[in-house]
C-alpha cells in the first residue's frame, strides 16, 4: 500500500478514539493549522489595527498559495467564504436567457440558485452514465452552459477525469462551471488541464481547511461572458481603486476578507503540498480500492457504480438506520445520506478503520 508518513494521524485529535469516516461532512483541521489560528487571533487583540494592515501581502501570499495547488495562474484565482456566496455571484454575471444544462440529483447548492434566474433550464438525467447522458444533451440542445459536481455528494460517484477536456475540445464555445468541494483534495489536479472555465469550492471537506474559506479558479476565456454586478470597494484592489476594468475575480471579492479562515486554508493546502498530493492521491485510491472491493462483496454497494473507472472517496452503503445506530455506539462517524450510510475516507484513514467498519456492520 502506498505510504504516508507513520505518525500523520498525530496531526488530527478528531481521530483519537474514534473512527472518523465522515470527511465528506466535515474534514479534520491539522493541529498546526489549529495552533496557527490561535496564534493569529492573539495577535488580534493585542496589536488590533497594526496586525490587521498586514493583511493585504498575507492575502497575496494565499492566493498564490492557492493557484499553485491548483495548477492555476494566481490572478485568476478568487478567494470567497464558500462556494455557495461564489456560485451566485458566477450565476449572476451570465447572460439573461442563457442556456444551461444541470444534473437532476447534483448538490442543491449547484440547482437551486439555477432556478431563481431567468435560463433555459436543460435537466439530466445522468444515472450512472452521467459523462454519456451530458454528451447527448450537449449534442441534440447545443448549451451555453453545462455546470456540474465534480464528485457527488450522496453516492459518490465521480466524474471521469477525461471527459470535460474531451467536452471542451469537441464545443470550444461551451461555459463548463463545475463544484470541487468533495473532490479538491483527493487528486492531483491541474485546473488549466480541466477543460473547465470556472471552479469553486469550500475548503472544509478534504482540503481540511476549516469552515468560512473556498475559493474559485478561472479561466482567462471566461473575462467577456460572465460580468456580475457584484461590486464593493474591495473589488478594486486589482485596479488601483478605480470602478473601471475590475476583473471577475474583482467582483467575487467585494468585500473584505479574513486573514483567519483564508490563512487556514492556505496552511492546510500547504502541509497537503509537503506531503505531495500524488501520494496523497496514491494512497487514497489504494485505500479506497480495497474497500470497494470488501463492500461489493458483501452487497453493500451499487456494482454498477463500482463498475466505473473513477473512483471517489465516497461510498454509499445499502444500508439503514439500525446499522448506522450501531456505527454511532461503536464511536464509527459517518453519516445517513439518500438511502443509505455515507462513508468516506481521507489520508487520516487507514485499512484499520475499514477492518472496523466491517466489523461493526457484519
Amino acid at each position: 500500500m502506498p505510504s504516508l508518513p507513520q505518525n500523520i494521524c498525530d496531526q488530527f485529535p478528531a481521530t483519537q478514539g474514534r473512527t472518523y469516516l465522515n470527511t465528506a461532512s466535515c474534514g479534520l483541521m491539522p493541529s498546526s493549522v489549529g495552533n496557527w489560528r490561535r496564534e493569529h487571533d492573539q495577535r488580534l487583540l493585542q496589536e488590533g489595527s497594526l496586525y490587521r494592515d498586514l493583511h493585504k501581502p498575507h492575502i497575496a501570499q494565499i492566493r498564490e498559495t492557492v493557484a499553485d495547488f491548483v495548477g492555476a495562474e494566481d490572478m485568476r484565482v478568487a478567494l470567497v467564504p464558500n462556494f455557495s456566496s461564489g456560485w451566485n455571484i458566477v450565476l449572476d454575471g451570465l447572460y439573461k436567457n442563457s442556456k444551461v444544462i444541470y444534473l437532476k440529483h447534483d448538490y442543491p447548492s449547484i440547482r437551486w440558485p439555477l432556478h431563481e434566474r431567468h435560463f433555459e433550464l436543460i435537466e439530466v438525467d445522468g444515472g450512472f452514465e452521467p459523462e454519456l447522458a451530458l454528451e447527448q444533451a450537449v449534442m441534440e440542445h447545443k448549451p451555453d452552459v453545462l455546470v456540474l459536481g465534480l464528485v457527488h455528494y450522496v453516492t459518490g460517484l465521480r466524474i471521469d477525469p477525461d471527459f470535460l477536456p474531451r467536452l471542451k475540445a469537441y464545443h470550444p464555445e461551451l461555459l463548463i462551471l463545475a463544484d470541487g468541494t468533495q473532490f479538491l483534495g483527493t487528486t492531483d489536479f491541474h485546473f488549466d488541464n480541466s477543460g473547465i472555465d470556472v471552479l469553486g469550492g469550500s475548503a472544509y471537506k478534504w482540503l481540511l481547511g476549516g469552515y468560512g474559506c473556498g475559493f474559485y479558479a478561472i479561466s482567462r476565456d471566461v473575462e467577456e461572458r460572465i460580468q456580475p454586478p457584484t461590486i464593493g470597494y474591495n473589488s478594486a484592489d486589482l485596479t488601483q481603486g478605480s470602478r473601471e476594468g475590475i476583473p471577475l475575480i474583482g467582483r467575487l471579492e467585494p468585500g473584505h476578507q479574513d486573514p483567519l479562515t483564508l490563512g487556514s486554508m492556505q496552511l492546510s493546502m500547504s502541509w497537503l503540498q509537503q506531503l505531495g498530493m500524488e501520494a496523497v492521491e496514491d494512497y487514497l485510491q489504494d485505500l479506497c480500492g480495497k474497500a470497494k472491493a470488501e463492500f461489493l462483496e458483501r452487497g453493500w454497494v451499487e456494482a454498477e457504480l463500482m463498475e466505473r473507472q473513477a473512483l471517489s472517496t465516497i461510498f454509499n452503503l445499502n444500508l439503514g438506520e439500525d446499522h448506522f445506530s450501531r456505527l454511532k455506539q461503536a464511536n464509527v462517524i459517518s453519516s445517513l445520506r439518500g438511502q443509505g450510510i455515507r462513508v468516506s475516507f481521507h489520508l487520516y484513514n487507514d485499512e484499520n478503520d475499514l477492518d472496523k467498519l466491517i466489523q461493526v456492520l457484519a
